[in-house]
């Protein structure tokens, strides 16, 4: 029909595309313009389906990026709930301290105004976390330890390397919708429990 709405148009395989690697991680506009489009489109079906699944759509149109998470499911039904096809992922402090330390300096490049683009060097990243080694700490064990991190940062797809440019980083702005601006606001408390940590305390690890 001739006004047949454009969505209910589209084949079953162009839901498929665009499912198929929600299923497997991120989606970003940077990466596909034409394959984001079409997520656009198909974002009322996209959800029907993961809804099924028992996960929801997480789509920021503003940011370019879109993923599949576990739905919320009350504690007083737990009929309601289905196996995790998402699963947690416990991080190690030294990863979810690094996290929380992009995620800063995501809201103060944000900002500050400018490009859209937070780009790091490994260096500038050593120096993040400088502050909570101790003095003295030799510098080849950090720049080790750092590149530890960001191996594991750059798997979970938080952040990622520049093609070409050896040691350089772009933080990936769905960091914002796992990071959010509550959390920050405890920051300066957090920060002071990952010092303690540091000090030789122990606690839990942190989960996405």
């Amino acid at each position: 029909m001739a006004n047949e709405p454009l969505t209910q148009s589209l084949p079953a395989a162009e839901l498929s595309a665009v499912l198929i690697p929600l299923l497997k991680g991120v989606s970003y506009r940077a990466d596909d313009a034409a394959h984001w489009s079409v997520l656009l489109q198909l974002q009322a079906r996209v959800r029907d389906h993961a809804a099924v699944l028992g996960l929801e759509l997480m789509l920021d149109e503003a940011e370019g990026y879109a993923f599949l998470r576990s739905r919320t499911v009350p504690d007083d039904d737990p009929a309601a709930r289905l196996p995790r096809l998402v699963a947690r992922r416990p991080l190690s402090f030294p990863v979810s301290l690094l996290l929380a330390l992009l995620r800063k300096k995501l809201a103060e490049f944000d900002a500050a105004g400018g490009d859209t683009r937070l780009i790091l060097s490994r260096e500038q990243v050593a120096e993040l976390l400088r502050v909570f080694v101790p003095e003295g700490s030799n510098e080849a064990r950090l720049i080790d330890q750092v590149d530890t991190q960001l191996n594991k940062i750059v798997e979970l797809g938080f952040v990622r390397r520049l093609r070409g440019q050896d040691g350089m980083f772009e933080v990936q702005r769905i960091l914002k919708a796992f990071v959010d601006a509550q959390w920050l606001g405890d920051f300066d408390m957090r920060l002071a429990a990952y010092r303690a940590q540091l000090q030789g305390k122990t606690g839990p690890d942190d989960e996405e």
